[in-house]
């Protein structure tokens, strides 16, 4: 197939996606509602679960494009692949793919992504060409949705990046052993912890209470309020996961007082 022929091709089926998605009945949350923000991210977290769509990556749980498929659907966003580009090389098979996000309610495009797959990566040597083409696809669909959807999947209790990201991390080389005197050096001071005080060092070894589920349903809940700013929401939900409970509490009672501070305030003003 000439390139002509092939961008033709892509053209008429991206047409064809639009035309289907303009016709269809959705029926999804709205996320300027507080009780079906969070109504949206229980049922995310108990479908990611499951199903089992997570991939554990050093101790952290990563989505796989289904679980971020889910959560756009619930929003009536859809995924339209708007080209797949062959940039293979005599020595490298890869493939470039892009992907645009539909709004069916809205009727409008609400966010893109890109990304590529390579022979050249770890595990991927004897990948035939329609897989190499298919990855970068599901990479770019997961990426797209990462960019539009990623405080959503925080606050259903993952990390805010497709797993299928995390594939570039397995394509680095295991470094040599460093020598014990330059580890010695590499270690800042302040970390060091005298032998006399193992009660110190047990204290710190302690694990972390993280925040409750409850306890992150009522920050979401409270972000939600209209005084609470985006930029203040964006912030909160990306760190959500990293709060413990002392730090959750704190957090609650901020934005109680944050809330009635301003809604005292447009009182006064009114």
């Amino acid at each position: 197939m000439d390139t002509l022929t092939h961008h033709t091709a892509m053209n008429e089926a991206t047409k064809t996606t639009k035309d289907i998605t303009k016709k269809v009945k959705v029926e999804s949350f709205d996320i300027s509602r507080s009780d079906e923000t969070l109504d949206l991210a229980k049922d995310l977290a108990k479908f990611i679960k499951d199903n089992k769509l997570t991939t554990n990556v050093q101790g952290k749980e990563f989505v796989n494009v289904e679980g971020w498929q889910y959560a756009g659907s619930r929003l009536g966003i859809v995924p339209i692949v708007e080209h797949v580009i062959n940039v293979s090389s005599p020595e490298e098979m890869k493939y470039q793919a892009k992907v645009t996000l539909f709004d069916l309610r809205h009727n409008a495009t609400v966010g893109a992504g890109f990304a590529v797959c390579s022979n050249k990566e770890s595990g991927k040597k004897f990948y035939q060409e329609f897989a190499i083409m298919s990855m970068a696809q599901t990479r770019a669909i997961g990426k797209a949705y990462r960019n539009c959807l990623a405080w959503i999947i925080r606050a259903a209790g993952y990390e805010p990046t497709p797993a299928e990201e995390m594939d570039y991390n397995t394509n680095t080389q295991a470094a040599a052993p460093a020598p014990a005197a330059a580890v010695a050096q590499a270690v800042p001071a302040m970390q060091v912890v005298p032998a006399e005080a193992p009660a110190v060092a047990a204290e710190q070894a302690a694990p972390v209470q993280y925040a409750t589920a409850s306890q992150k349903e009522e920050i979401i809940r409270l972000l939600n309020h209209p005084v609470i700013t985006r930029p203040e929401k964006t912030k909160m939900l990306l760190n959500i996961n990293r709060l413990d409970e002392e730090r959750a509490v704190q957090a609650i009672a901020k934005l109680r007082k944050a809330i009635d501070d301003r809604e005292n305030g447009e009182k006064a003003a009114a």
